[in-house]
């Protein structure tokens, strides 16, 4: 595990990244590429144990478009402004009867307020379709800015865990809201001190990659 990527030293003179617009939309068959930059990115990938091999990638968005058309999960990508980049991913799921979110941004776009942003309109729009239940997320004791994200989003944490994920386990600390009720720091458009964090959880402890 390691500190949050993009991290500079406390004594290093620090300036705000320009504030980037953002619009959800689901996963797509033409986001193999997204998909490659994401999940075979040594930064992204840093608290799910190392990038994925590039040839498991389009089983992957095969599978994560199946589980789309059939409802059992929300994987929506994060688009900047009124382009067609993809800067990151959010994902909704259940396993049994838990439901778990998760979140990536790549290492350009993070330190934007996307991330933040983009689990705070998912956890409105399971309000307004209100199957989703309580939601969890898990991410690693190690990913400063994923947990930011998590206590600003109005999660509230359960505590320390150990999570298996890709055969390895992970220190988790294991985060919980209601999306019924609503938070404070809940709102779409709210701005996030932390986002910009590689990723949380679904399936394991740093990213938003359900279990293959």
């Amino acid at each position: 595990m390691d500190a949050s990527p993009g991290a500079v030293p406390d004594d290093a003179p620090t300036a705000a990244p320009p504030a980037v617009g953002m619009r959800l939309r689901d996963v797509e068959p033409g986001d193999l590429d997204a998909y490659v930059r994401m999940r075979c990115d040594p930064a992204v990938m840093a608290e799910l144990g190392g990038p994925q091999p590039r040839e498991r990638v389009p089983a992957q968005l095969r599978r994560d478009l199946a589980t789309v058309r059939d409802g059992s999960a929300w994987i929506k990508m994060i688009v900047t402004g009124g382009s067609a980049q993809v800067a990151g991913t959010v994902t909704l799921y259940s396993h049994g009867s838990v439901s778990e979110i998760g979140w990536m941004v790549v290492p350009e776009f993070q330190g934007r307020g996307l991330a933040g942003r983009a689990v705070r309109a998912v956890l409105a729009l399971a309000r307004a379709d209100g199957r989703w239940g309580l939601i969890h997320a898990f991410p690693a004791t190690t990913n400063a800015a994923s947990n930011a994200i998590c206590r600003s989003a109005g999660f509230a944490l359960v505590g320390e865990e150990q999570t298996e994920f890709a055969g390895r386990l992970f220190r988790t600390n294991h985060w919980v809201v209601d999306p019924s009720a609503g938070a404070a720091g809940s709102s779409a458009g709210g701005v996030d001190p932390s986002a910009g964090a590689a990723g949380s959880s679904a399936g394991g402890p740093g990213g938003a990659v359900p279990p293959a």
